[in-house]
C-alpha cells in the first residue's frame, strides 16, 4: 500500500460529481477502488451496516429536548439540560451541593435530553450515509425532518447554547464542561454540510446554518464556551472538533484557521512526546480516555484538512502519527496496557476507533486499517458510546 499524501489526504482520494440523472439522486462517484481511497475502503466495509441501520432508522420520528421535561431543569422547555455524570450525594451534608467521584456515573441523573441527542446523533448520519450509498431521497428526506425538528420548528428546536449543561444537583445550574455533551452534534453538522449541496431546501438551510451559526457564536464568546476552550485535557479537544464542524457547516474559514493554529500551539501541549496524554493517563479511566480524546483529536486534524503534514507529524515528532503509534499495540491487545485499569467499563472498551482510520489513512499504515475493520462499529455500553461520537466514517471521507 502507497502512503497517502498527506497535503491532499482529506480530499479523500474520492471526487465529488453532480449525479447526470437528476439533482435529486446520488451526488458523489468514488475514482478509485483501492485501498487508499478512503470512501471506497468506508464504503466497502460498512455497506450492509449502514443500509441495516438506516432501515430501522427510518422508523424513528423526531424526538427533541421539548419531549422530554425535567422538574429540576432551571431553564425552559427548549432548553439543553444534563447532569454532570461524576456527582454524588455528600454524606457529610446530605441537603447540600453533589460531591465529585471521579470516573463514577452517578445512575440518578437526568439523562433525557442526551439520550434525545444521542438518537440525533446516530439516526442522521446513518440516513445521510445510506443516502450517500443509493441517491435514494427517502434517506435524505427522512434525515431533514430530524434536522427541522431539532433546529428549525419553533415548537421543538433547541435553543443554541448549553448554558444547563452538567449541572450540580444543590450546586450550579450549568457548567462549562457540559458543552461537550454537543460533541454529539459533530457528525449532525458533517451530515447537514452533504444533503445542503443536493437535498435540503434554500430555506430549510438557511434556518439549520443560523442555529449553528448562534452557537458557534455562543461557544466561542460565552463565559462557559471559552473555559471549555481553555480547558488542558479532552475537554478542550472535544471543543475545537466541535467548532471545526459547526464552523465548517456554515463556511466560517477564518474560525478553521483559528483552529488550525490552535492545534499546533495549544492543544499539540497535552501530547507527550511518546504520544501519549498524560492528563488522560492520569484519570480514573486513563485507558477510555486515552482512546476518546486520541479520536477526538484526530477527527479535529481530518476536519482541518489544510496543513495536514504538520499537525501528522510535526518537526519534533509528536503528532497524530506519533499518538496513533503510542495507542495502537493497546488497542490491538488489551492485555498489554501497562496503566491503571479504569474504574468502571474497561471491559466494554477498545472498539471501531476512528483514528485508527485517519491515521491509517493519514499516515500511510495499513496495519491501523485492519484493526479498525475488525473492531466493533456498534457498541451497547452506554458509557462507550457517551464517548464514541464518530460512528460513520463515510462522511468524512467527502469534503
Amino acid at each position: 500500500m502507497q502512503k497517502t499524501n498527506r497535503r491532499t489526504f482529506l480530499a479523500g482520494s474520492a471526487a465529488l460529481v453532480g449525479s447526470a440523472a437528476t439533482s435529486a439522486s446520488l451526488a458523489y462517484t468514488r475514482r478509485s477502488d483501492s485501498e487508499t481511497d478512503g470512501y471506497a475502503l468506508v464504503a466497502r466495509q460498512d455497506r450492509q451496516r449502514i443500509l441495516r441501520l438506516a432501515s430501522e432508522a427510518m422508523d424513528l420520528q423526531p424526538a427533541t429536548v421539548t419531549a422530554f421535561p425535567s422538574s429540576r431543569s432551571p431553564g425552559g422547555p427548549h432548553d439543553f439540560f444534563s447532569e454532570s455524570d461524576y456527582f454524588w450525594p455528600d454524606p457529610k451534608n446530605p441537603a447540600g451541593p453533589y460531591r465529585e467521584r471521579d470516573g463514577q456515573t452517578n445512575p440518578e441523573n437526568f439523562t433525557g435530553h442526551r439520550k434525545a441527542m444521542l438518537a440525533l446523533s446516530m439516526v442522521v448520519p446513518q440516513l445521510t450515509a445510506a443516502w450517500l450509498l443509493t441517491g435514494k431521497t427517502a434517506y435524505a428526506d427522512h434525515a431533514i425532518a430530524h434536522l427541522r425538528a431539532w433546529f428549525v420548528a419553533p415548537a421543538t428546536r433547541m435553543t443554541p447554547n448549553l448554558e444547563f449543561g452538567q449541572g450540580v444537583r444543590q450546586g450550579v445550574t450549568g457548567r462549562s464542561y457540559g458543552i461537550i455533551d454537543t460533541l454529539h452534534l459533530v457528525e449532525v453538522a458533517r451530515a447537514a454540510t452533504l444533503l445542503q449541496k443536493k437535498a435540503l431546501k434554500a430555506e430549510d438551510n438557511a434556518a439549520i446554518q443560523s442555529w449553528f451559526a448562534a452557537y458557534l457564536v455562543w461557544m466561542k464568546s460565552s463565559e462557559k464556551g471559552m473555559r471549555e476552550r481553555d480547558a488542558a485535557n479532552n475537554h478542550s479537544v472535544a471543543w475545537s472538533l466541535q467548532v471545526a464542524e459547526f464552523a465548517r457547516l456554515i463556511g466560517d474559514e477564518n474560525t478553521r484557521d483559528e483552529l488550525r493554529v490552535r492545534y499546533r500551539t495549544v492543544l499539540l501541549q497535552q501530547m507527550a512526546g511518546d504520544g501519549s496524554y498524560p492528563r488522560e493517563l492520569a484519570r480514573t479511566k486513563p485507558y477510555g480516555y486515552s482512546i476518546f480524546n486520541f479520536d477526538v483529536m484526530a477527527g479535529l486534524c481530518w476536519s482541518l484538512g489544510r496543513e495536514a503534514e504538520e499537525r501528522w507529524q510535526t518537526p519534533d515528532g509528536r503528532g497524530m502519527c506519533r499518538a496513533a503509534e503510542f495507542l495502537y499495540p493497546f488497542l490491538k491487545n488489551k492485555s498489554a496496557w501497562k496503566y491503571a485499569k479504569d474504574v468502571q467499563h474497561f471491559e466494554s472498551w477498545p472498539v471501531r476507533s476512528p483514528g485508527l482510520l485517519f491515521c491509517g489513512l493519514a499516515c500511510g499504515r495499513p496495519e491501523y486499517l485492519n484493526l479498525w475493520k475488525s473492531l466493533d462499529p456498534d457498541p451497547q455500553d452506554p458509557e462507550v458510546i457517551r464517548n464514541f461520537p464518530i460512528r460513520q466514517p463515510l462522511l468524512w471521507m467527502r469534503t
